[in-house]
């Protein structure tokens, strides 16, 4: 019974101090009530980050709307992936590339002019020509990972400016 009780206060106090402290689970963003309702455009609807940021989105229970006067926007303008060697083998084949994943963005308030944003995620990858079938799998999954990171960046720029 002691026992219980003395876990109990423990845990009670490791939840008052994370929470004290400004602790957030990952992905958990205060987005401000002027942007819980959004209009998302894309250059390309259909493009792997356009769903992820829509799926963050909703996750941050912001409401997409179309859009009016009063309506906040977000406009997606373009993504890029860019590959950069970095190191050669002796025989002067890749071995190494940098990947940078780039995407530009503007937000619009109303009654504000657009702020334009630009995100920048790189990675670097080791490229084997025996391996080619699996080394191509991996760059997919890089190439993923580095649109899902942007996803969530675009969602913290939303956090912030709200903050402003």
């Amino acid at each position: 019974m002691l026992a219980k009780k003395i876990c109990l206060a423990i845990m009670t106090l490791v939840l008052l101090t994370s929470a004290g402290c400004g602790f957030k689970l990952q992905r958990s963003y205060s987005i401000p009530a002027e942007l819980a309702e959004l209009h998302l455009t894309s250059s390309d609807e259909y493009s792997e980050l356009t769903r992820l940021v829509r799926d963050r989105l909703r996750i941050n229970r912001i409401s997409l709307v179309d859009a009016t006067q009063e309506t906040p926007t977000l406009r997606l303008i373009n993504d890029s992936l860019e590959r950069a060697t970095l190191s050669l083998y002796p025989t002067g084949n890749v071995a190494e590339y940098e990947l940078i994943y780039l995407v530009h963005y503007s937000v619009t308030l109303p009654g504000q002019d657009p702020q334009d944003f630009d995100t920048e995620i790189r990675r670097d990858y080791q490229d084997d020509p025996r391996t080619a079938l699996a080394k191509s799998r991996e760059m997919e999954l890089l190439v993923k990972e580095m649109r899902v990171q942007a996803a969530d960046y675009i969602i913290q720029t939303l956090a912030s400016i709200g903050a402003e």
